[in-house]
């Protein structure tokens, strides 16, 4: 049987028998059941045919937009001369943000009050609040801060000029801020010129042009004059646009005069995935100077005031100054009265810009105030030291926590109490009691006698490297060095280790680490053992016996590291984990950097070039023309495997210094684009590829060759 509409198509149909003997479809009209069958089809039939009309298709959408935005007209026009307005319209191609607006568009000259920049649709729109400058070329560099609405595409270093008088400035000088203790690039800091060379311009007027680094630390100040100028980075934290000594900063040892020149050349234009469309001549205007190179760095001044004078226990007096003091500060206790003489010990960090009093007169420690006469250095409103005396009151309040948790304890014993006096009553009226329990109370109610806590530093394994160290938990009294024993292990017997010299503090400024600086034989195991009462605090606690064994490795789980460096021996080279942290120092001895017993693994080097030579990276200073000193990387991964001997050649100025870092150990990298095409990593790379970072020729990635590399590096390369 066929439908009608769909010849020479079978459909299988179900049938009834009527009374009349004839064969009906279920589905016919004239039963009540057909009807509300064919009611429901009819239902399900036109919500279908709704759904078909709503979905006529599923939309591919089309390719994904990797072009960034593009401007298609502005107002005035790019470069105009003699604009007299107040605002600044640029339309583009599609709807558009800004993002970041506060650390990547900036004016030059910066108008006194800010203009108002907003992003409206297809347009960005710039609102000048006050009079513009006479005669001026205004540069309004938005960096990438512009980017389309749906995809996030940037538009880098885009950069709009026009000027008030009758003479467009167009010279530009670029370079690189790289931050001197680490060459981490430095995003988004402020980079200007002074055509007044007098030292004390940086730190009097605001910079006259200005620019902000991208996120790779480059920068390029537009709208120049022809003239000479200075050059400076600034981290501008109070936005003054002048230097302040508490600030980062950088200058550039060399007077800049902006130049140009043209050259032609053969340019490649690619297709948004990298392939190559067509190659054309072109004329180019290279802008110079293009390549300085600041070295950002912070002078470390801080004013010297008393900062914070406080008791935060009982027995410790803390007083915190703003900078480094010379000479130590004089106290002394007006009320209550100490006992003895010497009332406290004191420990400091290095710097001694904070003090701890650990005060050992019992007197002092039971007051709840102490008037304490302090005389002190501080600096006054001419930046002179000068001597000044206060009297603080300083008094300790235990917190609320403590006081709860005491008074919980007194009722936890005032309990305990009461259940054994019951105990011992009922015992005295002859009665059955648990003298277990009696025991287990009388137990509690013991007040345990305070100790002094001594611990060792590290156990289990010691690198050939370490010393044995323990770390108590009070300034010490005493030290018994007939308490302390260390024994090595000859098969299964201990044998006492002779001449071990005696515990000492393992720093100057550290009053609770003691080592004991005895050679250690490599591939052994030792026992330390310190006997009860060997320690003895201020406080008169002692200490709880104490046994640790440790295990040496063996030479033969360590590499062996040698660096051939031509940096001279003023220098020192410092050898970093994968987060860039130092590990160890040693010096440039001979040409060598030497660095024995490495545990296999992945390793960096940095050098400093130690002007000094006082073995520390020092930073710099803009008054006395001081920079920062040198530090420069390995630029590659240093591999180092077990029983091996490694030595490699560095020469320090091969690689552009913006070059050297290696990626892995990079902080500060370049922003994510969303849309970026890169090549898929997922690919197995052919027989023999070796790894980019370890066999790249670095300078293949730089912007040019030997680049924003000064003087040396760019001596090297032109003499190759």
């Amino acid at each position: 049987m066929q439908r009608a509409g769909s010849p020479g198509r079978e459909v299988a149909t179900h049938h009834r028998k009527e009374p009349t003997g004839r064969s009906a479809p279920l589905w016919c009209a004239g039963t009540r059941r057909g009807a509300r069958f064919a009611a429901r089809v009819a239902v399900v039939a036109w919500i279908w045919l709704v759904a078909a009309c709503a979905n006529i298709g599923s939309p591919e959408g089309g390719p994904r937009d990797y072009n960034p935005p593009r401007v298609v007209r502005t107002s005035p026009e790019a470069g105009a001369l003699n604009f007299q307005g107040k605002k600044v319209e640029i339309t583009f191609d599609e709807i558009v943000n800004i993002k970041d607006q506060q650390k990547k568009v900036v004016v030059s000259p910066t108008p006194k009050e800010q203009p108002l920049i907003r992003a409206l649709g297809k347009k960005v729109t710039v609102e000048f609040r006050d009079t513009l400058e006479p005669a001026t070329t205004y540069v309004i560099d938005f960096s990438n801060a512009i980017e389309d609405n749906n995809e996030g595409n940037p538009l880098d270093g885009y950069a709009f000029s026009f000027s008030t008088g009758s003479e467009l400035d167009s010279l530009r000088v670029s370079g690189m801020v790289l931050r001197a203790s680490d060459l981490e690039p430095m995003q988004h800091v402020l980079v200007g010129l002074h055509s007044n060379l007098a030292d004390s311009a940086f730190s009097r007027l605001p910079l006259e042009r200005v620019a902000r680094t991208n996120d790779r630390g480059q920068f390029t100040i537009m709208g120049l004059k022809p003239g000479r100028y200075r050059v400076f980075a600034l981290n501008d934290v109070d936005g003054d646009q002048r230097m302040a000594r508490t600030e980062d900063m950088a200058f550039f040892d060399h007077v800049v005069e902006p130049g140009a020149v043209a050259f032609a050349s053969q340019d490649t234009v690619f297709t948004f995935d990298h392939r190559v469309d067509t190659i054309v001549a072109a004329t180019h205007t290279r802008f110079t100077p293009d390549d300085v190179l600041l070295t950002m760095f912070n002078e470390g001044y801080r004013q010297l005031y008393l900062k914070k004078a406080s008791r935060p226990s009982e027995g410790k007096l803390l007083l915190q100054f703003g900078a480094r003091a010379d000479t130590l500060p004089e106290l002394r206790v007006l009320s209550p009265t100490p006992a003895a003489g010497q009332w406290h010990v004191l420990e400091r960090t290095e710097r001694s810009d904070s003090l701890v009093y650990w005060l050992t007169d019992s007197t002092l420690i039971k007051a709840d105030t102490l008037a304490v006469e302090m005389r002190y250095q501080r600096v006054d409103s001419t930046e002179r030291i000068v001597w000044a005396t206060d009297t603080l009151q300083l008094g300790y309040r235990k917190p609320r926590y403590l006081v709860k948790q005491e008074e919980d304890d007194r009722k936890e014993r005032e309990k305990v109490q009461q259940q054994l006096q019951q105990l011992l009553d009922r015992q005295a009226a002859g009665k059955e009691v648990d003298e277990a329990e009696i025991r287990d109370l009388r137990k509690e109610l013991e007040v345990p006698v305070p100790k002094l806590k001594v611990e060792p530093v590290k156990k289990g394994t010691l690198e050939v490297t370490d010393t044995l160290k323990l770390k108590v938990d009070a300034p010490l009294a005493a030290i018994d060095p007939g308490g302390i024993h260390l024994e090595l292990k000859r098969d299964t017997l201990w044998e006492p280790v002779d001449g071990v010299p005696e515990l000492r503090r393992a720093s100057d400024y550290d009053l609770f680490t003691y080592c004991l600086p005895a050679a250690l034989t490599p591939d052994s195991t030792y026992r330390l053992t310190v006997d009860s009462l060997a320690f003895t605090s201020v406080y008169g606690l002692t200490n709880d016996p104490l046994t640790v064994e440790v295990k040496i490795r063996a030479l033969e789980e360590y590499a062996n590291l040698t660096l051939h460096v031509d940096s001279g021996d003023s220098a020192f080279v410092e050898l970093l984990d994968g987060q860039g942290r130092v590990l160890r120092a040693v010096a440039v001895v001979g040409g060598k950097a030497v660095l024995p017993n490495v545990l296999p693994g992945t390793y960096y080097a940095r050098l400093t070039l130690d002007a000094n030579g006082n073995g520390r990276w020092d930073t710099g200073n803009y008054a006395l023309h001081l920079q920062p000193e040198q530090v420069l990387y390995y630029p590659k991964a240093l591999k180092l495997r077990r029983n091996w001997d490694v030595e490699q050649q560095w020469n320090i100025y091969e690689t552009a210094l913006d070059l050297q870092k290696p990626e892995a150990i990079r902080k500060n990298k370049p922003e994510q684009r969303k849309n970026a095409l890169e090549p898929d990593k997922k690919k197995k790379k052919n027989a023999g590829d070796i790894d980019d970072e370890e066999e790249d020729e670095f300078n293949s990635k730089g912007f040019g060759r030997g680049a924003y590399s000064g003087d040396k590096y760019r001596d090297y390369q032109n003499n190759r």
